[in-house]
């Protein structure tokens, strides 16, 4: 992996927000992307130059819309907080960024509601400009590698999956209320690795808890993939957040934790001698399970949970694709089209009852 320093070509990039989260997990990332942070902005004066002296940025402005109009850039970054109903404000300002000629990246969640998406669509194409959301999860690196296991022969094609994560979906009469809705919007994290891996979803049912708000989804994707999503509202909060197991046929994969990968392969076999006669149930090495962690121990870019979660993979990934002037491929309109629309399926939808995506 290149540092900053060592890209050729970088992209001049101007960046609105100066938050605790930008503070942590976004503006770090650019150590290890070919990005030059040109201009940063944020209405809070103090702590927008701190961030600004900390990460280079040559100039700060008070205002984004003086950053958009005096600077030179070839994309603008966005990591805002929600308005006070809790609609996140990336329509408005993207919006803004993209219609200033700036491709534009921004953090999740991208809008409140599918309908939102034609605000970033029409901006895009009125200057010929692409926008990407950060939907870091579709780049760590255990969901990549489950990736690149699924789509190998040797796999077998997919027939199911299951995954959990821990939300809670507000009771039906509360729905409509974008304050009451606005934490179940973490929703995109764990439908964008579906998304990544299964691509389009036809359809799905719901079951909700009322103790809980706790969710069981049923899905059917592209290519009759069936499997569950299980949002475990209501778990310890020292228990890992999320699991994926992918079935194939004869194999199957899991991530546990969102990084330890297990990967169970086709044709393995416990101990010998038949049924009821093998003494041991060790089998042979060449089809035995494969398992991936971390180390935790070494001072290697794998261990940072930057790279682990995906953060730096997304920035990469959008900063690299302009450069060679091709558009994002993932994070794009077009995920997150997928994504918002299984969101307001939803809100809007009846539980047991079959819902088309």
């Amino acid at each position: 992996m290149l540092f900053n320093y060592e890209y050729e070509n970088k992209l001049r990039v101007g960046y609105i927000g100066a938050g605790e989260h930008s503070y942590r997990n976004i503006l770090p990332c650019f150590q290890y992307a070919p990005i030059e942070l040109v201009a940063l902005s944020d209405p809070d004066t103090d702590r927008g130059l701190a961030v600004a002296r900390q990460f280079g940025a040559r100039h700060f402005y008070p205002s984004h819309r003086a950053l958009l109009a005096k600077e030179e850039m070839d994309a603008v970054f966005i990591v805002v907080g929600p308005d006070a109903d809790g609609r996140p404000r990336y329509p408005e300002l993207a919006s803004e960024a993209l219609r200033a000629g700036f491709h534009t990246w921004i953090d999740k969640p991208p809008c409140s509601t599918v309908d939102e998406i034609s605000i970033f669509t029409n901006a895009c194409i009125a200057k010929h400009k692409y926008l990407a959301t950060g939907l870091k999860k579709m780049f760590a690196p255990a969901y990549l590698k489950v990736a690149e296991i699924i789509a190998d022969p040797s796999f077998g094609g997919v027939s199911s999956f299951s995954m959990r994560y821990p939300l809670s979906l507000p009771p039906e009469e509360k729905r409509q209320d974008t304050r009451a809705m606005s934490a179940f919007l973490e929703f995109v994290h764990p439908y964008s690795v579906l998304v990544r891996l299964f691509r389009e979803c036809k359809g799905f049912i719901y079951m909700r808890s009322e103790l809980s708000g706790g969710v069981v989804m049923c899905f059917r994707f592209r290519g009759n993939v069936v499997g569950t999503l299980h949002l475990t509202g209501g778990q310890s909060a020292t228990s890992p957040l999320e699991r994926l197991e992918v079935i194939g046929n004869g194999a199957n994969v899991v991530v546990e934790n969102g990084v330890r990968l297990i990967y169970y392969r086709s044709g393995g076999s416990r101990g010998e001698g038949g049924f009821g006669r093998a003494g041991s149930y060790i089998g042979p090495d060449d089809t035995a399970p494969i398992i991936w962690e971390p180390e935790f121990s070494l001072g290697q870019l794998y261990n940072k949970q930057l790279l682990l979660e995906g953060y730096v993979g997304c920035i990469q990934h959008f900063a690299q694709s302009l450069l060679d002037d091709k558009p994002p491929k993932h994070g794009n309109l077009v995920d997150i089209m997928h994504i918002m629309t299984v969101y307001d399926r939803i809100r809007d939808g009846k539980e047991d009852e079959w819902i088309r995506a």
